[in-house]
């Protein structure tokens, strides 16, 4: 399917062309790579990739819109979930974000967490980016310095045990994806390639044990194989991955949002190509081999495998439902009829409301986006009763 994009300028495609020439170089120097290592390269490559160089992402004049970035409502909701937590943690309970964005997050959450009186000691940003931690500080230095000074960034996972919340919006769907398909019955990993003319393209290899054995659980859980030709994606580092981030949380909760689905309704049998895409100037398209470095490449989230992987790393399922209740249940109708009351003129409300229809219509972020709470060492948690109500933790 052909779809039109709004080209590039010649410094993007200058910018674009040196990490294609990089990956060029590896790709003729070692044999074709994983296409979960292109996709690496291409995200965070550093200097050069996506999230490592310094073009504006979120926002009108980026390429993708996060619910943080649409206004405040999405954080004081999340604020309403943390704040009958927090104080039960200790007075040294922390709150840790995992990939930061512009900051919005944070300073409106830290906000609403005052107001609620149920600050967290510190709140710390992991932030691979050296741009977006720029961006972020500048954000936070508007705030009060009281809540400023709660705020620091680190390099990596904590390494010594601490209490608190572990919180990722749009996290899990960045991590380099690993491609599959299946040919005669055997697992093949999709590679990245050279074509004759220096254009990259798409070939399959036998995949390694890790890549077999994470397919061959998913085809038992789901109870049936894989079609021949069926390709999707999958994250057999994401054991690996939780374990590293989430180790040393002893105490708390983990919140994950992100867009994607339980696993019987992400692998369908219709859904023969994955969910692999990239993001441009506001459009998802499937060509996710154009321009390294200048888009967003993402595939949507297994939240089985998520879950499973918070198992294995000694945390429980507390909750799982869609965005859109998880908002509703934690005030989104009471937090927007303050902030419409509030409101100095037309065109404020007129963005509240269409925040609110962005944030819940099924068509928006409501349905398409999902949340997972995982909690560890927590022997009850004061949840809004909707919240119970809401939770679909069996489609899980």
């Amino acid at each position: 399917m052909h779809l039109s994009l709004p080209d590039p300028d010649t410094d993007a495609l200058a910018h674009s062309e040196r990490l294609r020439t990089r990956l060029r170089e590896r790709i003729a120097a070692r044999g074709a790579m994983p296409f979960s290592e292109f996709m690496q390269q291409c995200l965070y490559a550093p200097g050069l990739g996506y999230y490592s160089a310094g073009a504006a992402k979120f926002g009108p004049a980026g390429d993708f819109i996060t619910a943080p970035e649409l206004g405040p409502l999405f954080a004081r909701c999340i604020a309403r979930v943390l704040a009958p937590l927090l104080p039960s943690l200790g007075v040294q309970a922390g709150i840790l974000e995992l990939g930061g964005g512009s900051g919005a997050f944070a300073a409106d959450v830290l906000q609403a967490l005052a107001e609620l009186d149920a600050l967290p000691a510190r709140y710390r940003i992991l932030e691979p980016s050296a741009d977006l931690r720029e961006r972020q500080r500048a954000r936070i230095a508007a705030l009060p310095a009281p809540l400023a000074a709660r705020v620091d960034w680190i390099g990596g996972p904590p390494e010594t045990p601490w209490h608190g919340v572990l919180f990722a919006n749009e996290v899990i769907d960045a991590l380099p994806a690993t491609r599959f398909t299946l040919r005669h019955g055997e697992v093949c990993e999709e590679h990245v390639a050279l074509g004759g003319d220096g254009r990259f393209l798409r070939t399959d290899r036998p995949a390694d044990a890790l890549v077999s054995a994470a397919v061959r659980h998913i085809e038992r859980d789901l109870g049936e194989p894989f079609a021949d030709g069926y390709r999707s994606e999958l994250l057999p580092q994401l054991p690996y991955w939780m374990q590293a981030i989430a180790g040393t949380l002893e105490v708390g909760l983990m919140l994950f949002c992100d867009y994607g689905f339980p696993r019987r309704e992400y692998y369908l049998p219709e859904r023969r190509d994955g969910t692999l895409q990239a993001h441009y100037r506001h459009r998802a398209h499937a060509d996710v081999l154009r321009w390294p470095g200048l888009q967003d490449l993402t595939a949507s989230v297994d939240f089985t495998a998520l879950a499973e992987a918070g198992n294995g790393a000694g945390f429980g399922v507390a909750g799982y439902l869609p965005q859109a209740q998880l908002l509703i249940a934690s005030g989104l109708p009471q937090i927007f009829e303050t902030a419409h009351a509030a409101a100095a003129d037309e065109n404020t409300r007129y963005r509240l409301a269409q925040e609110v229809k962005q944030l819940t219509l099924p068509g928006a972020m409501g349905e398409r986006f999902q949340a997972l709470l995982l909690a560890r060492g927590l022997e009850a948690v004061a949840w809004p009763a909707e919240l119970l109500l809401a939770d679909q933790s069996r489609r899980l």
